[in-house]
């Protein structure tokens, strides 16, 4: 089976999807796979081994099936999804449309809340907003933690308001969970079953993108320490929301827990595969290897 990687791309989390390729790249089963791919550039550019794609639809169409690994903006959004879409060909992951329900924070929580799944109380910016502190503010279409502030005055509002522009046209206000951990949750389809593997993530400040990725200050665990009846709860809200948003494949599911109250956070329908990415982690919890995770989500493609 040919299969082609696409990765890079032209969003704010391109230097990510660098990492997660890297990563994929290394431990695909070459045994069983004939490997090649595309690296999109931030100017747009599609490459293969350092040269220009004439005909794009044409060399993508030669392969079995796509990966795509391009987190955020034109990969993460169903567009990369819908153009693949249009011409058949097969490819790991969710489909164009809930690519794009899930990438849209404020239709997610549109969706969610029709359906009792407990979501953090929000609203969209405008400037003559009555606002209760502390708050979040984030892009509505944004991912790797940027754009996000944690603010506590009108002040400090007015400074970072800019900066969230930068990442996006509509800003989501959330009422800020003073939670102590997030809990991120890997949903893996195998044939028919949901495999649901929960960690957590310690917050001593909010989860950002420097935290994440540059400061090394995150501290993650595998093996929680939560009730039972609040995992089970958990993760029957992630088969809840997998249905209903009719996710494929894989997605990591994140959520808040306050004084026992769950808030759902976020949805990822292609999660990082960085060396500390939790959905690759968390399926090696469950038995599930590096190299077998990938297989598996080619294999589980339909």
């Amino acid at each position: 089976m040919k299969v082609l990687i696409i990765y890079g791309g032209n969003s704010y989390e391109h230097d990510i999807s660098i990492k997660s390729y890297n990563n994929i790249i290394n431990n695909i089963d070459t045994t069983k796979y004939i490997v090649d791919s595309i690296y999109i550039t931030k100017d747009n550019i599609w490459l293969n081994d350092n040269k220009e794609i004439i005909n794009i639809i044409e060399f993508i169409k030669s392969f079995d099936i796509v990966f795509p690994i391009i987190h955020g903006y034109g990969g993460e959004d169903g567009k990369l999804q819908g153009m693949l879409d249009l011409f058949n060909i097969k490819y790991v992951g969710s489909k164009c449309g809930s690519s794009y329900m899930c990438m849209d924070k404020l239709r997610t929580k549109e969706i969610l809340s029709n359906y009792n799944i407990p979501i953090v109380p929000y609203t969209i910016y405008n400037v003559n907003i009555d606002i209760k502190y502390p708050i979040i503010i984030k892009p509505c279409n944004g991912g790797s933690s940027l754009g996000i502030y944690k603010i506590n005055n009108r002040n400090e509002l007015d400074k970072y308001i800019k900066e969230v522009y930068k990442y996006d046209n509509k800003i989501l206000i959330e009422e800020y969970i003073d939670s102590p951990i997030e809990i991120e949750c890997a949903c893996l389809k195998d044939n028919n079953n949901l495999i649901i593997e929960i960690g957590s993530i310690e917050l001593n400040n909010i989860y950002d993108y420097n935290t994440k990725y540059n400061n090394n200050t995150i501290v993650t665990n595998l093996y929680p320490n939560i009730d039972n009846n609040i995992i089970d709860k958990i993760k029957e809200y992630c088969i809840t929301v997998f249905n209903i948003l009719e996710l494929d494949n894989y997605s990591r599911i994140d959520f808040f827990i306050k004084d026992n109250d769950i808030y759902l956070n976020e949805i990822n329908t292609i999660p990082g595969f960085t060396n500390i990415s939790m959905f690759p982690l968390l399926m090696n919890k469950h038995g599930i290897t590096y190299k077998d995770l990938i297989t598996k989500l080619i294999e589980n493609t339909n």
